[in-house]
């Protein structure tokens, strides 16, 4: 991975730092985007020591990943700061114990974990083209096998479950990543999607009673550690055995089947729209990617 260029989202903890770390010992240059904060700060100097690479080859990026702005913010600092970009993880995502808005009004889940790996992907897609061979890998979850797509409650408007809106956002990310792949075929960009494991991560954990957050914690013991939940998406950035791979998933750094809707074209073609709509994307079928 020497000379090339990897930004990985949601490295403050979890996945997103393992992936991070496992990607810079690599000796890729690694972009690790996550919140202003001190525990981001923190992170970034873990990351450092247990890769043992230093400012030049780690660059941490702030952005809210709630806001749509600031994800635009943060295309346009890495369209003008680098050169290349040989593989886009889209890592962070949420689920809300609540239903919560963004500062664009989006329900949370949906925003995050939809709208905004939809909207960087769109608006680094150059980049990633002027740099192929180069990949695109977005992290999704088992939680996708038994959703459906409501487009009538696609953001919990009638109806809210933490669980039920984090599979169907897992489930949209898994459409979206594969309608990305029927877009770029034939420019060099490969996008495929992965679940990770049941990882022992922070996700789920705001906003929950004490008491749950107890019990929480005590399956967490259970749980696989965020090391072997970054292998997969280390292997899609890095693999040779997976170069010309793309709209496929991947489980343990195998490809496996996803919920059948996954590859439902006339499903992706509706959900895009909606994601173009709530993003204020414009994609036309002869120009894409052009915002």
């Amino acid at each position: 991975m020497k000379g090339k260029t990897c930004l990985v989202t949601g490295t403050s903890a979890g996945i997103g730092k393992a992936t991070a770390i496992g990607l810079a010992k690599m000796d890729a240059t690694v972009v690790a985007v996550m919140r202003d904060s001190d525990k981001s700060k923190a992170a970034l100097t873990e990351i450092k020591a247990k890769s043992g690479r230093g400012d030049d080859a780690l660059i941490y990026l702030p952005a809210d990943l709630a806001s749509q702005q600031s994800v635009r913010e943060l295309a346009t600092d890495v369209n003008r700061r680098f050169d290349r970009l040989d593989a886009l993880i889209n890592n962070a995502g949420v689920t809300e114990f609540r239903r919560s808005l963004t500062s664009d009004g989006i329900e949370t889940t949906f925003a995050v974990n939809v709208l905004t790996p939809f909207l960087l992907t769109n608006l680094l897609i150059e980049k990633l083209k002027s740099s192929a061979p180069s990949r695109i890998a977005n992290v999704s979850s088992a939680a996708s096998d038994g959703a459906r797509i409501d487009f009538d409650n696609l953001q919990g408007e009638k109806k809210y479950s933490s669980f039920g809106s984090y599979g169907q956002s897992k489930l949209a990310l898994n459409l979206v990543t594969v309608e990305f792949s029927r877009r770029l075929a034939g420019t060099g960009v490969t996008a495929n999607f992965l679940h990770p494991g049941t990882i022992r991560t922070d996700l789920g954990s705001h906003g929950i009673h004490p008491v749950l957050q107890g019990i929480a914690k005590f399956v967490k013991l259970f749980m696989t550690s965020p090391d072997k939940g970054a292998r997969t998406s280390i292997y899609l950035a890095s693999s040779p055995e997976v170069e010309n791979v793309t709209g496929k998933y991947f489980s343990n750094s195998k490809e496996q089947k996803a919920n059948p809707i996954s590859y439902d074209e006339l499903v992706a073609k509706r959900l895009w729209k909606v994601c173009e709509d709530l993003t204020g994307m414009s994609v036309s079928p002869k120009t894409v990617f052009t915002s």
